[in-house]
């Protein structure tokens, strides 16, 4: 597996006691963006590469979750019942070894690690999360693709009882999502099922969610409880929604905008001022290869 670079890395100490986390921040990423932060200096001007971990209360209390509600800061009370034991993960599709996991097996079958991802919302806005979770492509892996899978289904939980926004009838519940295959068994591609150390809760995915940190944050879908090998693009919720807005890949590309705005620069939750996006979320080393015969203006 590909390491990640120890820049992306959080000592676990940093993720148990603020203390130590801005004591930590301050000797990696220097005085001003330790100040940013806190919410006291104006970032604009920094790097667009220098990171410091969002704090956890905003993580969990600034959440785009429309099964719940549109509302970002409502999303956290209106979810706070949500069920999330028992759970299962139904994998199969295009696979010789078809399976059903139980949330419990695939914590203790998949070696669990601590990576700290950039999330960038397609809205503009931008966290640095601090994720515990496992390889996606080692769960593939282990159902065996055969050879005329060409694409990875995602699909959300469906339970509108619980979830009052699929009561909606404008969008096509439940929520899908898809990525190529090599995408999928890309070593950056996450199974996230915890963040800051702690088990992730209902409002950011419980008790799993994809994390894709090179993607749009929609691209990264939560609540899981099927994935299917597929020989044919899967057809997304929000492509489904808006197509001319929302498309298949949804990489972060600073040079393409949104119909509605600019996708040049960003807000990073807790500081003051907005950054430059970078290609690809700042992972561009790590995947621009993918894409390397796809027109990017078009395929966005």
């Amino acid at each position: 597996m590909k390491k990640i670079p120890s820049s992306e890395i959080t000592p676990e100490a940093l993720f148990h006691s603020r203390r130590q986390f801005i004591k930590g921040a301050a000797a990696l990423v220097g005085s001003a963006a330790l100040l940013a932060a806190c919410g006291s200096e104006d970032t604009s001007n920094l790097p667009a590469g220098v990171d410091v971990q969002t704090p956890y209360e905003s993580i969990i209390n600034y959440n785009n979750f429309y099964e719940f509600s549109t509302d970002k800061e409502a999303v956290a009370a209106k979810s706070k019942n949500f069920t999330t034991t028992p759970w299962t993960v139904e994998v199969g599709g295009l696979v010789n070894k078809p399976q059903t996991f139980a949330i419990e097996d695939l914590l203790k079958q998949f070696s669990q690690e601590e990576r700290v991802y950039r999330l960038r919302c397609v809205e503009g806005w931008s966290m640095v999360i601090p994720w515990t979770g496992f390889s996606l492509a080692g769960l593939l892996k282990q159902v065996e693709p055969t050879s005329a899978a060409k694409y990875v289904r995602f699909e959300t939980v469906m339970r509108p009882e619980e979830m009052p926004g699929q009561n909606s009838s404008y969008y096509t519940w439940p929520y899908v999502e898809g990525l190529r295959l090599d995408e999928a068994m890309h070593d950056l591609t996450l199974m996230a099922t915890g963040v800051y150390g702690k088990p992730i809760l209902p409002q950011n995915g419980a008790p799993l969610r994809l994390a894709v940190p090179w993607k749009y944050g929609f691209k990264s879908i939560k609540s899981i409880v099927k994935i299917e090998l597929v020989a044919d693009q899967p057809s997304s919720l929000w492509m489904n929604a808006a197509p001319d807005e929302y498309g298949f890949y949804a990489n972060v590309n600073p040079d393409v905008p949104h119909p509605r705005w600019s996708q040049s620069s960003e807000r990073r939750i807790g500081e003051a001022g907005r950054r430059r996006t970078l290609p690809f979320n700042g992972y561009a080393d790590e995947v621009a290869s993918l894409y390397k015969d796809l027109d990017l203006t078009v395929n966005y």
